[in-house]
């Protein structure tokens, strides 16, 4: 085998790397990073047509572009001219609309904005929860593209009359790059618009949202060459015209790929980040009742579908971060979490990482204060207190959505896979074994990278199948083991946690 260099983007809610991978003629496998950005959205305070202000909330397409292409160019820099492939991978929501001159209508919104509080309601009055479910096995949550189309259609309908397609996240930086507009599957997945059975935009939701068809990116396989490198764009670079693929662009499709799993009918695998992503490796989608009822989504995976729910999960640390250095004048460092968090009071409070109270709060501290009064716990002193309580309810929603998971597959958990830049915290880790009484392996820690390269590999012919990359993996990263510990004392807090939940709720426990 030839060497085969690839470019991976990988671009989370927060910041965005690129990374080079190479199969090398002796059959290794390597991945480094080359480049590295910070990014997020931010807030504007603007009034409509009736004069109502409101907070509206943006990325900037601009300048994540431009670090993609910051990011070629130091591949050309430490790597030359040639490169074989580039693969994108996002969040799994937003987008944009485009003119037929390429032209954006509006700016990109983030998911986290405050126009989508709403939606699912609306939505659901379109067909139903049951139907929708059915057809498409993804649960309701504000986010959902489902959601944004609904209120593109009912918000800005002049600029729908202008718009020649949607353009989904990854598909934009896409098709800045290549002009290619299509979308995998593993990305339509999650947007509450695809027939979960036959991969196509279905028609009976596009009907009742007043989507025209018309507007809607092809949906593509992981793994489908979509386009090339611009030829303007590879000359003023000074690199090759690489082959643009679309890899599984739901950054969590890629993340469970790259899970070093043995047996998928029995680990829980835990994409971990800003969202905790919580579910299992299945053939095919499960639209039960039972499903519905417990919020479980099926996401389009790479040749298979991720059974999981969508969890809170490290955007609570940031958010109190943000709220401290606000306070402070200066950002409180990750080695001073990882130092007062542990050596605070266990099981002082608890919360429900999934009530709507810290989905966007304008301060996150003051939502989890507010959220203890109102369930009758005591209030945590000083920071480090916050943190774990945070860290711990975590590790007990794992745990709750586990349980949850268990019967519908009908096979028991006896591993639990923790991926992703969340699986360096080895706090969180190590609770979650404890919460769950399970070994946790901890790694890749880049695992949406690596499931992106493997993607692009399997593309280019260099590997056949995903469960070709497996040796690769195993073989170039480590995997950190932990296991449980402080069993009884994690079985008593769980029961507390529930309670805390249903009260919560105002439910009956």
């Amino acid at each position: 085998m030839s060497e085969k260099k690839l470019f991976c983007v990988d671009l989370g809610a927060s910041g965005g790397k690129c990374f080079v991978g190479t199969f090398k003629k002796s059959g290794d496998f390597t991945m480094d990073e080359v480049h590295r950005f910070d990014h997020g959205g931010t807030s504007f305070y603007l009034a409509d047509r009736s004069g109502a202000v409101s907070e509206r909330s943006y990325w900037d397409d601009t300048a994540i572009y431009d670090n993609i292409i910051k990011g070629l160019h130091a591949y050309r820099r430490e790597r030359g001219s040639s490169v074989d492939a580039i693969g994108i991978d996002t969040w799994g929501a937003d987008g944009a609309f485009m003119s037929a001159d390429g032209e954006m209508l509006g700016k990109v919104h983030t998911y986290r904005d405050h126009r989508l509080d709403a939606m699912c309601a609306e939505v659901i009055a379109k067909l139903g929860e049951k139907q929708i479910y059915s057809i498409t096995g993804v649960h309701f949550q504000p986010f959902n593209v489902s959601n944004q189309l609904l209120w593109f259609v009912t918000r800005r309908p002049e600029l729908l009359k202008l718009a020649e397609r949607f353009l989904p996240v990854p598909t934009l930086f896409n098709f800045y790059l290549s002009g290619a507009t299509a979308v995998d599957s593993s990305w339509a997945s999650v947007t509450q618009l695809m027939d979960a059975a036959t991969h196509e935009w279905s028609e009976t939701i596009m009907s009742a949202l007043g989507v025209p068809e018309r507007v809607m990116p092809q949906i593509v396989e992981p793994g489908t060459i979509i386009g090339k490198l611009r030829p303007e764009l590879a000359e003023a670079i000074g690199i090759s015209r690489a082959d643009v693929v679309a890899v599984g662009a739901h950054d969590t499709a890629s993340a469970f790929a790259a899970a070093p799993i043995d047996d998928p009918d029995h680990a829980l695998i835990i994409s971990s980040g800003t969202w905790s992503l919580v579910g299992r490796l299945i053939p095919k989608p499960i639209t039960s009742e039972a499903a519905m009822v417990t919020g479980i989504s099926n996401e389009g995976g790479i040749g298979n579908t991720r059974f999981l729910k969508n969890c809170m999960g490290t955007w609570i640390v940031q958010e109190l971060l943000r709220v401290w250095e606000a306070e402070d004048g200066k950002r409180m460092s990750w080695r001073e979490v990882d130092t007062i968090a542990p050596a605070a009071a266990a099981f002082s409070a608890f919360i429900d990482p999934d009530d709507k109270r810290f989905y966007n709060p304008a301060n996150m501290e003051s939502a989890i204060r507010e959220f203890i009064t109102e369930t009758g716990q005591q209030q945590p002193v000083g920071r480090g207190t916050i943190l774990r309580v945070v860290y711990e309810s975590l590790a007990l929603k794992y745990r709750m959505v586990n349980e949850q998971i268990v019967p519908i597959c009908g096979t028991p958990t006896k591993v639990v896979h923790i991926v992703g830049g969340g699986s360096g915290n080895l706090l969180l880790n190590q609770f979650t074994a404890n919460a769950l009484n399970l070994p946790v392996h901890a790694g890749p820690k880049e695992a949406t990278a690596v499931g992106n390269l493997m993607v692009q590999a399997m593309a280019k012919g260099i590997i056949g199948s995903m469960a070709e990359a497996q040796p690769f993996i195993r073989k170039t990263f480590a995997v950190q083991t932990f296991m449980p510990q402080d069993v009884a004392a994690w079985d008593e807090s769980y029961q507390k946690f529930g309670e805390i939940c249903c009260r919560a709720k105002g439910a009956s426990c």
